[in-house]
């Protein structure tokens, strides 16, 4: 699954030990910018916080699996991020006009065709 926003939080690091030695944990807080924003809180561990370093304000498209456990017959779901790409937004991409075929269409009209329009 995909979801996309801006990082509006990062949590302090988590670390513990496991039966397979040490392990890293950091969540992060992502708002989506839908009509009624969603604010989604999902982690990365291990390597993959270094891999995909993240920081407040930055727009990231952020792919995650959901998994849920039981835990003394309560359930817990997690987010767990896999990747996170970076939203570059150009400040020429978002001013610039897309043509259509109807701007087109003039201009063809002023070359010399036969027609009428």
């Amino acid at each position: 699954m995909e979801i996309s926003g801006k990082i509006i939080a990062v949590l302090p690091l988590a670390t513990g030990e496991g039966k397979n030695g040490t392990w890293r944990s950091q969540d992060y807080v992502l708002e989506t910018a839908d009509q009624y924003p969603k604010k989604v809180c999902f982690n990365f561990f291990g390597d993959k916080i270094e891999q995909f370093p993240m920081a407040i304000d930055d727009v990231v498209t952020v792919s995650f699996d959901i998994e849920s456990r039981e835990y003394n017959g309560r359930w817990f779901t997690s987010i767990r991020a896999w990747k996170a790409d970076k939203n570059v937004a150009t400040a020429a991409s978002s001013t610039s006009t897309p043509v259509s075929s109807f701007d087109a269409a003039p201009a063809a009209a002023s070359e010399g065709t036969d027609l009428p329009f």
